[in-house]
């Protein structure tokens, strides 16, 4: 693989004359070279207003160029910035299936999986993120390969140049993937060609994003860019061995959980109605299943549709004494109970199997509920505006730093923290309020008449269970991580516009 590293380095913006950013520099810069440790190049692209950087992507590519010209190595990895090495041998794992003639024609990448350090005993914010990073990979590792997560990858250079058989050169012989690079890094020729190949005009008019290297169009570059490579016709490998091979860290507050998710679910939603979206692009050209397991992840956003009338209609319905689901004398009834604890006892099965805990697993499910109304709920909304031309989502690194002593205590003792108060937290926090509400008047209903509406109560009470973290943090707690006087009161309005609207229309 060569003894030379690559690292982006973000850097203070240069500054107009009104004291005003107005863009990056661009430069290349290499530590002193010694026997025992490789070559570490810093890597700075020139950023400017008026031409966009396309995020990750665009860094990514700018790293991939500046390495063509000065190594050109085979093989690549990839890390976010807060992640490091745990495993030696990881290198080894990787390179058993890029080196191996019997497999090794096709195969684009070698995907291990995320792990995290820092994580309280029972991951009170799902950050482990189970379900995509370790029981689905193993589903797709029995098709075209595991999707690409964006960090912990070892890559063939040669992927990022078209399909498997057929070749697509770049605009300079020097950056093809099957050229050896045979004169020192230091030599002046390079320097400047690696300077030139960093500089944030050099894509206009060639295929990088398009047709070479990772892609640009979406949030989830990572995502939509393992998609491309499938579709082209590219494998992957799942290497998960015993001893984790890269640990990262995670957010260690509410907030910025669920803006990371929003964020996603803005790429999601890009990607699912693009030219290559997986509904059409995708089943063409990976066959049903891969391409239903790519879907798969689009659809998120679309959850917080079911999980906002689920939350919302049913309660109305038990406000008003009105039945919506089957009597428990109907022999419907036990349909419902059967799917919902079937479905339930299969999820809780997977999260166990794969090394979960009971109690993480019911964290994991009210995060989904969660997510469901914050995350996907205002990531759709976001497109909705983006795609109107109202609104420009940008892409805003998550804050997974260490905070003061009060907020690691609270994330220690799986307390929510809430600060800084968002207006994204207040959809569930109406849903939440509107199920209390409704929780007490099923009970009252009951215990008076001596009859109620059985499934309506049980989903009330479900909601009522899972929100208590957030009744805690509206009434009883004094800490910086409550919700906010302001979010309360207006999911309180938005609880009492619900209910009578519900008067109007379901009476």
């Amino acid at each position: 693989m060569g003894r030379l590293a690559f690292v982006s380095a973000f850097l203070f913006p240069l500054k107009s004359d009104d004291g005003s950013p107005r863009g990056f520099p661009g430069f290349v810069l290499q530590n002193n070279e010694t026997e025992i440790t490789p070559n570490l190049i810093y890597v700075s692209r020139e950023k400017i207003r008026a031409t966009p950087h396309h995020f990750k992507a665009g860094a990514l590519n700018t790293l991939l160029r500046v390495s063509s010209v000065m190594t050109n190595s085979p093989i690549i990895l990839t890390l976010d910035c807060d992640m490091y090495s745990n495993n030696p041998t990881t290198p080894l794992h990787a390179l058993c299936y890029l080196s191996d003639p019997k497999i090794n024609s096709g195969l684009g990448f070698v995907q291990f999986p995320q792990r995290f350090q820092g994580i309280n005993r029972n991951d009170v914010y799902a950050s482990e993120l189970i379900r995509p990073y370790d029981i689905n990979m193993v589903g797709y590792d029995g098709l075209m390969g595991p999707i690409h997560v964006g960090t912990g990858c070892f890559f063939n250079r040669r992927i990022f140049y078209g399909p498997p058989a057929n070749l697509i050169l770049p605009e300079l012989d020097e950056l093809a993937p099957t050229r050896i690079a045979d004169k020192p890094i230091k030599a002046h020729t390079v320097l400047a060609l690696a300077h030139n190949v960093a500089g944030c005009n050099y894509e206009h008019n060639t295929n990088w994003g398009s047709k070479i290297g990772f892609r640009y169009g979406s949030l989830v570059e990572d995502y939509y860019t393992g998609f491309m490579l499938h579709c082209e016709g590219w494998r992957s490998m799942f290497c998960r061995p015993q001893r984790a091979a890269f640990y990262g860290s995670t957010p260690k507050r509410l907030t910025d959980v669920v803006w990371q998710q929003m964020r996603w679910s803005i790429g999601l939603l890009e990607m699912g109605f693009s030219r290559y979206s997986p509904f059409t692009y995708g089943l063409k050209s990976l066959g049903l299943f891969t391409g239903l397991g790519y879907c798969y992840y689009v659809v998120w956003p679309f959850c917080s549709i079911p999980l906002t009338v689920y939350g919302v209609l049913p309660q109305l319905a038990l406000i008003y004494g009105i039945r919506v689901f089957p009597k428990p004398s109907d022999q419907w009834f036990w349909l419902y109970i059967f799917l919902s604890l079937g479905a339930y006892a299969q999820d809780l099965s997977d999260f166990l199997l794969e090394g979960g805990t009971c109690r993480k697993w019911w964290n994991d499910q009210r995060m989904w509920l969660i997510r469901g109304l914050s995350s996907f709920f205002f990531g759709m909304i976001e497109y909705t505006l983006k795609t109107l031309n109202l609104s420009t989502p940008g892409f805003n690194v998550t804050s997974k730093a260490n905070g003061d002593d009060e907020q690691n205590k609270r994330y220690e003792q799986e307390i929510f923290d809430f600060a800084p108060s968002s207006s994204i937290f207040l959809p569930m926090t109406a849903v939440a309020v509107l199920n209390l509400f409704a929780f007490v008047s099923g009970l009252y209903g009951l215990f008076a008449w001596g009859e109620g509406l059985s499934l309506e109560l049980m989903l009330a009470s479900f909601v009522v269970v899972n929100s208590l973290p957030i009744y805690e943090a509206m009434v009883l707690r004094k800490d910086d991580g409550k919700l906010q006087k302001g979010i309360c009161f207006l999911a309180g309005i938005l609880t009492l516009v619900l209910i009578l609207g519900g008067y109007f229309f379901l009476k």
